[in-house]
């Protein structure tokens, strides 16, 4: 198909060009991001928006190419980024963020503007908007030549969840729906007002995108598309690359080096995203329980983002036992700023991956054959983690979604890590991660299922 979009190349300098407006979260700006390179692949000129602060952030910490892209930096009303707050008993979700996230609304009226100016120029306009940045993107409506599509940033399974519930739950033919935690402690009262004020534009769009894969949920985006009715869909994931380009040496990170000494999948991956912060107490536990489960680790403890990561005071630097990177030298590496997750997930001697199931972390890990220990923290991680432990059995349970107020204990994360690491259980779950892996793979070839909607999408866009 490539070459089609190649040798027509001048005429989509004029004919489609594509507004990504993504929601300013690390784990949103990266998937829209690598949609971004996927589109760009076609030959279609790519504009992707946010604000000053969110734009710097996405350009710092990606790694790859991404000179291509046409970034759109707007300014904001200026918004306050204070540190997250570990001991919240509500909730563990980043209410910190929300002001930001606020902030980020008034993108519509330069958002607007750009669309104006992109329509006179263009044949048309076709804007992939983050499903919670919906009212940013609700101008696109009122332009003849702009057409506004939704990108829905979890798993099909955790979507279908939600429809399915305000259906009144259903009889589904042919599906075993496993048991599930409600959305209870999954997010704050304030943001789920802003979501209600996002999902009131969302009748307005022309079609639906999903970062998953129909190998993986074929059938859950099946009953979406059933419940959702005619509107287009689909389902072109996963939008991060499946093979990571080898760095040169000059540039490589200190955890891929580290890496290339160890055994293969000898090596667990520790990390709880952007948005996590636990407790002083909570670290001393993951500290104990990764040393005493005497299995190789790289450990990411760093705190969740602030709205404004360059916001300028210090980065706080959590305690951990006294000696205890002396006594794990070798067999541990603690790691506290952003580390380059892709690459890591990807590396050969990693083995598993202790993780809070944010969407993005899932299908990174899923498309390295890399199986996941569950601990969701907030948001639609808990739903995530069912999709990953009961539905493709790639994953185990750390910590219970109803015992989420409980300290985790160094035992506990012992007994996981050494679950995933070291028993046939674990090794099975390995084996089916890798299965996933290679379905994946196949459905991105010529004539993959993947890569026919990849094309489907593009065609439609272009027609």
């Amino acid at each position: 198909m490539a070459s089609i979009y190649q040798s027509n190349n001048n005429l989509h300098q004029t004919k489609v060009v594509v507004v990504m407006i993504p929601f300013p979260a690390q784990g949103h700006l990266n998937q829209l991001l690598h949609l971004s390179r996927l589109i760009l692949s076609h030959n279609i000129p790519v504009h992707y928006v946010g604000t000053t602060t969110h734009i710097r952030q996405v350009k710092v910490r990606d790694q790859n190419s991404i000179s291509n892209i046409h970034f759109h930096e707007f300014e904001v009303p200026p918004f306050v980024s204070p540190p997250p707050n570990p001991n919240n008993s509500e909730t563990k979700f980043p209410s910190h963020l929300v002001p930001s996230f606020e902030a980020s609304s008034h993108l519509r009226e330069p958002v607007a503007t750009l669309l104006q100016s992109l329509s006179c120029e263009a044949k048309r306009v076709v804007v992939i908007h983050d499903s919670v940045m919906a009212s940013v993107a609700q101008d696109a409506t009122k332009m003849e030549n702009v057409e506004n599509y939704t990108f829905h940033c979890t798993c099909a399974f955790t979507t279908f969840l939600y429809l399915w519930e305000e259906m009144g739950r259903p009889y589904v033919e042919n599906l075993h729906i496993p048991d599930f935690p409600s959305l209870e402690g999954c997010f704050t009262t304030q943001f789920i007002d802003f979501i209600a004020t996002q999902y009131e534009s969302h009748e307005f769009n022309d079609g639906n995108i999903y970062n998953t894969n129909r190998a993986i949920e074929g059938a859950y985006l099946e009953l979406i598309e059933h419940i959702s009715g005619s509107k287009k869909f689909w389902a072109v994931g996963p939008f991060n690359p499946l093979t990571i380009e080898k760095k040169n040496s000059k540039r490589r990170h200190i955890t891929i080096e580290w890496l290339d000494k160890q055994e293969p999948s000898s090596v667990i991956y520790v990390s709880f995203g952007t948005t996590t912060t636990f407790t002083a107490e909570q670290i001393i536990q993951i500290a104990s329980g990764l040393e005493q489960s005497k299995q190789k680790f790289i450990w990411v403890l760093r705190d969740a983002d602030k709205g404004d990561i360059f916001d300028g005071n210090e980065v706080k630097r959590h305690e951990i036992p006294n000696g205890f990177e002396e006594r794990v030298e070798g067999m541990g590496l603690v790691v506290r700023d952003w580390a380059p997750q892709l690459e890591i997930l990807s590396h050969p001697s990693i083995g598993g991956f202790m993780s809070h199931c944010g969407w993005n972390s899932c299908i990174e890990s899923i498309t390295m054959g890399v199986p996941i220990a569950a601990w969701p923290m907030h948001s639609d991680q808990p739903r995530n983690s069912v999709l990953i432990t009961e539905v493709l059995k790639v994953g185990l349970v750390v910590k219970e979604w109803a015992k989420r107020d409980e300290l985790v204990t160094a035992s506990i994360i012992e007994n996981a890590v050494r679950r995933l690491m070291e028993t046939k259980e674990g090794k099975d779950m390995k084996e089916r991660a890798m299965k996933l892996k290679n379905a994946i793979s196949k459905s991105m070839d010529e004539g993959g299922v993947s890569r026919m909607e990849m094309d489907s999408f593009v065609a439609h866009i272009t027609r």
